[in-house]
């Protein structure tokens, strides 16, 4: 199987004859899109094949343990991820992705977030200031990341509109305050229109007690969900309401 991998060195090659059929059937802007579809699946290729190459030297990496397509950089694994995951929206290969950025009891450190602690010890920062902007560190560049994704639906057409447009991102985190397992106030934002479903640009702030199940239940119902409750949910809420600018 390895060799046979090697050999091949793209699951397009597999494909060709499909591939030069159904271009035959398309006018010639779906061809310009297939086209297109298909070098971003090569260049995704390209890129871990390079890593699989340089991991495969026998050179000391920083996560020894980890596959070889998989880079030591987390900044340049999670753009493949996401890459991947644009690709599969595009093609109609799922609708519904989840992607865990940081797993909470890790001790991995983030050397491109400018902090040399491991991110479970950070999270429990004893409510010391310089380690409270230690771990807001690793999370700010954590979230720095998405915009990388958001641009690349935002690139990708989708009929008349893009595929941002027609997409839900959910980015959020299961606590509050990490020192004390406190799960009150936790961050979250939505991103894109979902078909038109957010109209954007707001920023919303619920009153103390407000459980976050209800702006969940609110999204499914948009996504055409027949739910009663979510969770602990109260109700739905209004997030295309008027936005509030206090600061939460």
């Amino acid at each position: 199987m390895r060799a046979r991998r090697k050999a091949d060195r793209s699951i397009l090659d597999w494909m060709t004859t499909e591939v030069s059929r159904l271009r035959n059937t398309l006018g010639s802007s779906d061809r310009t899109r297939l086209d297109s579809y298909l070098e971003d699946i090569r260049e995704v290729e390209r890129r871990i094949q390079k890593i699989e190459a340089q991991n495969s030297t026998g050179e000391q990496r920083e996560l020894p343990g980890a596959p070889a397509g998989v880079p030591d950089s987390f900044t340049e694994h999670a753009k493949l991820m996401y890459d991947l995951q644009a690709l599969a929206f595009a093609g109609d290969i799922t609708r519904v992705f989840t992607f865990k950025t940081g797993r909470d009891g890790s001790a991995r450190v983030y050397p491109e977030s400018g902090v040399n602690t491991p991110f479970h010890p950070a999270s429990h920062h004893g409510e010391r200031e310089d380690r409270v902007t230690q771990f807001a560190q690793i999370n700010k560049y954590h979230v720095s990341l998405v915009p990388y994704f958001l641009e690349k639906l935002k690139s990708i057409k989708e009929g008349d509109s893009t595929l941002l447009d027609q997409t839900l991102i959910i980015y959020g985190s299961p606590m509050g305050n990490s020192n004390v397992h406190n799960h009150k106030r936790c961050p979250l934002f939505f991103a894109g229109h979902g078909g038109g479903m957010l109209k954007g640009n707001l920023h919303l702030k619920t009153a103390d007690g407000t459980p976050m199940a209800n702006a969940f239940l609110t999204i499914a119902h948009g996504l055409g969900l027949d739910l009663k409750s979510f969770g602990d949910s109260t109700g739905e809420m209004d997030l295309n309401g008027v936005p509030d600018t206090t600061v939460a």
